[in-house]
């Protein structure tokens, strides 16, 4: 079942790899079907090099195995949370990038200092609170993506509009209309991840962007008047 959307997500997967941001086994990827019954993400452990689109796993939306004959990823519940806390997102994607994680690590969100963290990002991408003993112990992948939910409901940020978020002490988590959106997003958050810590070595003193260029740049790719690209 889901042949076409194995296929996409294990692309997905290896675009990963393929992009520098995920090394060993530290990263994942799925995409939800076009209907919201069903997620696909690759399966736990496996080294990239050795994954087929059959060996992607299929799952409810409660996690329960449909179909596939390995164990999937063990950030599935995270994923889903996500799809649920966030609708209308159609993939998801995790990775330990080094700049993005260094930031999580470092208990810090990525200021807006340019234009090309603005053009995908509007504002902040900002560290979710530390996960509690508790919250860690129990359901922890789950509570991943809970606190994520919670840090753009309590700080009123549009996960539609910042679709990246870096979890404190563990690293990114990015999303889009795709597994491949979701990638795409990914790619761009390490990017402006590794030039906001150059901005800052350069300028100890650096500045977020003023929210007229953020305007400009953002909203020129993105909403109704968007002229950016081909129509």
């Amino acid at each position: 079942m889901l042949e076409d959307l194995k296929e996409a997500v294990l692309r997905a997967n290896l675009r990963l790899v393929s992009s520098g941001l995920v090394i060993l086994t530290w990263g994942n990827a799925s995409q939800i079907s076009e209907d919201g019954s069903f997620v696909v993400i690759k399966p736990s452990g496996v080294s990239y090099s050795e994954m087929r689109a059959e060996d992607m796993v299929v799952t409810d939306l409660d996690g329960n195995v449909v179909e596939g004959r390995l164990c999937p990823s063990s950030d599935l519940p995270t994923h889903l949370e996500l799809y649920r806390s966030f609708p209308g997102i159609g993939g998801v994607v995790h990775t330990h990038s080094r700049y993005a994680t260094s930031f999580a690590q470092s208990e810090r969100g990525i200021p807006c200092y340019g234009t090309t963290h603005a053009d995908t990002f509007y504002g902040e991408v900002p560290c979710t609170r530390p996960l509690s003993s508790l919250e860690t112990l129990s359901e922890y992948e789950r509570n991943t993506g809970r606190v994520i939910a919670e840090t753009f409901r309590t700080r009123g940020i549009d996960y539609t509009e910042v679709p990246a978020v870096l979890v404190c002490k563990h690293g990114p988590f990015t999303w889009g209309s795709s597994a491949d959106k979701a990638v795409e997003n990914a790619i761009i958050l390490e990017e402006v991840a590794c030039m906001a810590l150059a901005a800052k070595e350069l300028n100890a003193e650096v500045a977020p962007a003023p929210q007229y260029l953020v305007d400009k740049h953002y909203l020129r790719k993105h909403g109704k008047n968007a002229y950016y690209g081909q129509k």
